[in-house]
């Protein structure tokens, strides 16, 4: 499985994070929408994404729900039938819960940073810095904070889980 160091915290000022991304980036943003349909896995997270263009991708993650950087496993395939997959998925398996959200996708180096509006809860930032070969996760850490400084994300915005636990957090308390 690819790994990856992951960071998510809320976005307080989308626009301001957008121009500090875009400019370490040197280019625009790319936009996507997404759908991702997660199901009830044994172990980890599995989630069908389901983009707006009609393809997918099934993606299997394992990471703990700790604030702040934390080394992400992934396995990744895709589907040109999204909507069949889930579909035999949800029998399978059952679905914990569906996330839709569109994201501005920036590249900053090795690290991919995500400007995430997500309905029903509101604007988030996530940093994903690849691995390359060579590095270790304390490095990948390291890479991530410095970015965290740059982009001037506050330590008390960070969140520990992913997007689908915190719409069951809304639910539970709204």
């Amino acid at each position: 499985m690819a790994g990856r160091v992951e960071v998510k915290a809320r976005a307080r000022d989308p626009a301001l994070l957008a121009g500090l991304a875009e400019r370490l980036s040197g280019s625009p943003a790319r936009l996507e929408a997404h759908s991702d349909t997660f199901f009830a896995a044994p172990r980890g997270r599995l989630k069908l994404r389901h983009s707006a263009d009609g393809h997918g991708q099934l993606i299997f993650y394992e990471r703990p729900d700790a604030e702040g950087p934390k080394l992400c496993c992934c396995a990744v395939s895709p589907t040109e039938d999204p909507a069949g997959l889930t579909a035999v998925l949800s029998q399978a398996l059952g679905v914990r819960g569906v996330v839709k959200k569109e994201r501005r996708v920036y590249q900053v180096g090795q690290t991919r940073v995500h400007l995430d509006r997500v309905e029903g809860l509101g604007d988030f930032m996530e940093l994903e810095v690849v691995l390359e070969e060579h590095q270790s996760p304390q490095e990948g850490a390291l890479v991530a904070q410095q970015l965290m400084a740059e982009l001037g994300i506050d330590p008390e915005d960070l969140l520990p889980g992913a997007y689908l636990d915190l719409l069951g957090e809304e639910a539970a308390h709204p």
